[in-house]
């Protein structure tokens, strides 16, 4: 039985933008039997819905939500920063999206809420749930920060794990083969901090081991846009085996 209101048992939800992520939750909830209209791109119109879920850019939030205004009953966005000044709810999944998801892409996966009332949570959450995932809540003021920790977690990620296949080219490694064989150490690498945190930290910083450090450095010293990365994480990552002493 549905733990939701009538007016949310059966609701009709429309997604607004075609983007990467609009795409990704359209097919998860059409694969789950909801009425899903879209993703609809810029411009389009759009039939009255019970949800509208805005799949755009921050800087467009505004401008869509006064465009779906009076067509969606409840409307929401998918920002991770964005404050829900504009929306009743946000709805921000707590994951990377390429595109080319399988609708199972959301189960089990975290996504954050937050409403301005409570039928706008019951949105929220009912539209987490439909995709299989695990709704929490976060507030407002702390949208940012919590956003900022996805983006290192992601986005930071992929521009580290670059530079170390740069790196690698300086000896004598292309891109492609860089990646293949630093995939398994980057997976075990997250496993390990997965299950141990900090502690899970290895290799030549954490030993004291500053003369291979030293020599590290050298070898990249002239691979463009690496070293000053290099050397920024080096300071921080001696700071984290300082801690973890």
């Amino acid at each position: 039985m549905s733990t939701h209101s009538p007016a949310l048992a059966d609701p009709r939800v429309v997604v607004i933008g075609n983007g990467r992520l609009g795409g990704a939750i359209a097919r998860a909830l059409r694969a789950a039997g909801v009425d899903v209209f879209g993703p609809a791109g810029r411009g389009e119109q759009v039939p009255h819905a019970d949800i509208g879920l805005l799949c755009v850019t921050d800087a467009e939030i505004s401008h869509a939500a006064a465009a779906v205004a009076g067509r969606a009953r409840i409307v929401g966005h998918t920002s991770g920063t964005t404050p829900i000044d504009d929306v009743d709810f946000g709805l921000h999944p707590v994951q990377t999206f390429t595109g080319d998801e399988h609708p199972d892409v959301f189960t089990g996966l975290a996504c954050a809420v937050a409403a301005h009332t409570p039928a706008g949570r019951e949105a929220a959450v009912m539209l987490v749930e439909a995709l299989g995932g695990r709704p929490f809540d976060i507030a407002d003021e702390h949208r940012a920060a919590y956003h900022a920790a996805c983006c290192i977690a992601s986005n930071f990620l992929v521009t580290l794990e670059q530079a170390a296949a740069r790196a690698a080219g300086a000896a004598g490694i292309d891109e492609q083969n860089a990646r293949g064989m630093l995939a398994p150490l980057i997976r075990r690498t997250v496993d390990n901090w997965t299950e141990h945190g900090a502690a899970a930290l290895t290799g030549p910083i954490a030993r004291g081991d500053h003369g291979t450090v030293a020599r590290q450095r050298a070898a990249i010293a002239d691979v463009p846009g690496v070293v000053e990365l290099f050397d920024a994480m080096r300071i921080s990552t001696e700071r984290l085996a300082e801690e973890t002493a």
